[in-house]
């Protein structure tokens, strides 16, 4: 959850840098997630994350469309390495599919899961809300791109899908955070919870991102189960 709140706020920041350039940034990025053991940790594990920009360009705007494309790329590789009778693994050394974070793993590393970091929230697409940043404004409150929203979705290998709104300027007894399990370890397993269906709430769109997103989970985790990377 923190991971994600941090990489989505480093996404827009970096975004808001480079828009208008020839290195300007889509509006979606793709996280993946490693775990290796760390017995001096205090929760045992060390969490690795690896994450894919992309430059802006018409295949990098719409997400589900982004998130076939990944599947099939994953999907060419792990039978091109097989024919070859060679390993892959998204973080590489060949065809890797990411360009940033952590990218070198431990030996004992496992695949946890996979997310989308978006900077389109309901406030409106990025492309629009990075336009009216740079408008001159009727009022004398300018926003910054301190002030935007952001949005990421996940899904870990123990089935568990988190949905985060990241809203700067929420209320700090609103975190955003969605579970379709119980984040808290204190939690009741007798009590309802509202987000046990979180991959079937909200409206097309993002249950399309879902269903999505679950494509390319399926591809990664059927290839790389729970064996340490290669």
């Amino acid at each position: 959850m923190y991971r994600c709140t941090r990489l989505n706020a480093g996404h827009l920041h970096a975004a808001d840098e480079r828009y208008g350039t020839r290195e300007a940034l889509g509006p979606h990025a793709v996280m993946l997630f490693f775990t290796s053991d760390a017995p001096a940790e205090p929760q045992g594990f060390r969490l690795h994350t690896a994450v894919r920009l992309f430059l802006s360009a018409p295949e990098s705007q719409h997400l589900p469309a982004l998130l076939t494309d990944l599947a099939g790329i994953a999907r060419t590789n792990i039978a091109s390495a097989a024919a070859a009778g060679q390993p892959w693994h998204p973080l590489g050394p060949q065809r890797s599919m990411v360009n940033g974070g952590d990218m070198t793993l431990p030996p004992d590393a496992t695949y946890a899961g996979v997310g989308v970091s978006t900077l389109d929230s309901a406030d409106g697409s990025w492309h629009q809300l990075a336009h009216a940043l740079r408008s001159p404004s009727g009022t004398a409150y300018s926003r910054s791109a301190f002030d935007l929203k952001g949005q990421c979705y996940v899904l870990l290998t123990d089935d568990t899908a988190i949905k985060v709104d990241r809203d700067p300027h929420a209320r700090r007894t609103g975190d955003g955070v969605r579970s379709s399990k119980p984040l808290d370890p204190t939690w009741n397993p007798l009590w309802h919870n509202p987000n046990a269906t979180l991959t079937d709430q909200g409206d097309s769109a993002i249950r399309e991102v879902w269903r999505r997103l679950a494509a390319l989970h399926d591809i990664l985790r059927a290839h790389l189960g729970g064996e340490p990377a290669a």
